[in-house]
């Protein structure tokens, strides 16, 4: 659980640090810093959904993972979770720096950034398997630098998304610890991490598109499609496609 704690404190001091300087900073700085990071995420998510060896698997995916996240209510859920917070410790926070912008909104948003990759999955496997948090040690210094950057704009509430990233990582490095050598090798090339990469960026996308306000998407209610992924490679795998 090495990776995941220093992701946890890495975010921490990231967000703290950008929400005291966002509040040093003009608003038009302010907004322009976020539809930078609009547009970056926007790249970043195309870059990982290109990657998808056949793109039918995504397709499914995030249509299975559609129907069963608004199902499950998975992106009310998280509101409510941000809301809860916002109503203990919103005081405390104060509000999101970009007009429009609420704690709530800055912890789904930034919570859903942080734990929506590769990177997260891998490195929380190699971490609960080997012991090895290499991989989550270079997340944790991205993940800084990102909570810097959207703290200063989105606000302090940025800061509550440490809380999702030690229960997900956490979660899947003590699973993985659980189910032991059953997982077998894992690595980029893996077939099931790269549907897995490719998926997780069509979600990255959504994130881009509310960044930049052009369409706001319940892109938590997608999430159930980065499971649904790897599933369908290995029913695929297993009936010899």
């Amino acid at each position: 659980m090495t990776g995941t704690i220093i992701n946890i404190i890495a975010v921490l001091i990231g967000g703290s640090i950008g929400a005291l300087a966002g509040n040093r900073l003009p608003a038009k700085v302010q907004e322009t810093v976020l539809n930078g990071l609009g547009l970056l995420t926007l790249a970043i998510g195309v870059s990982m959904s290109l990657g998808s060896s056949n793109i039918l698997i995504p397709m499914f995916s995030v249509l299975m993972g559609g129907i069963v996240g608004e199902l499950l209510r998975i992106d009310d859920g998280l509101n409510w979770l941000g809301q809860q917070a916002e109503a203990r410790w919103g005081h405390r926070l104060g509000q999101g720096k970009v007009e429009g912008w609420s704690v709530t909104q800055a912890f789904v948003t930034s919570s859903l950034i942080f734990c929506v990759g590769p990177m997260t999955i891998l490195g929380s496997i190699q971490d609960g398997l080997l012991g090895d948090y290499q991989l989550l040690a270079v997340k944790s210094t991205l993940d800084g630098f990102a909570a810097i950057a959207f703290a200063a704009s989105l606000g302090p509430g940025v800061l509550l998304s440490a809380v999702t990233v030690g229960v997900i990582q956490g979660g899947i490095a003590g699973l993985s610890m659980f189910l032991g050598a059953g997982i077998g090798e894992v690595s980029r090339q893996t077939p099931w991490v790269i549907e897995l990469t490719a998926t997780g960026g069509v979600l990255i996308l959504g994130i881009g598109l509310s960044l930049l306000n052009l369409k706001k998407i319940r892109v938590a209610n997608l999430l159930p499609a980065i499971v649904f992924a790897p599933l369908i490679v290995v029913i695929l795998e297993l009936i010899g496609v």
